[in-house]
């Protein structure tokens, strides 16, 4: 177990690629905002 081996975290990062023991990191999907929110000025 080392740099060599796939399964392992350190050998998926050397070898530049994602798994059980590396999980990629996912992107923060944005959120919305409702137009309906203001207020309007009286």
């Amino acid at each position: 177990m080392g740099k060599g081996d796939r399964r392992t975290r350190r050998g998926k990062i050397v070898a530049g690629t994602h798994g059980n023991s590396r999980p990629n990191k996912r992107r923060v999907k944005k959120v919305e905002k409702p137009e309906s929110q203001e207020q309007p000025k009286s």
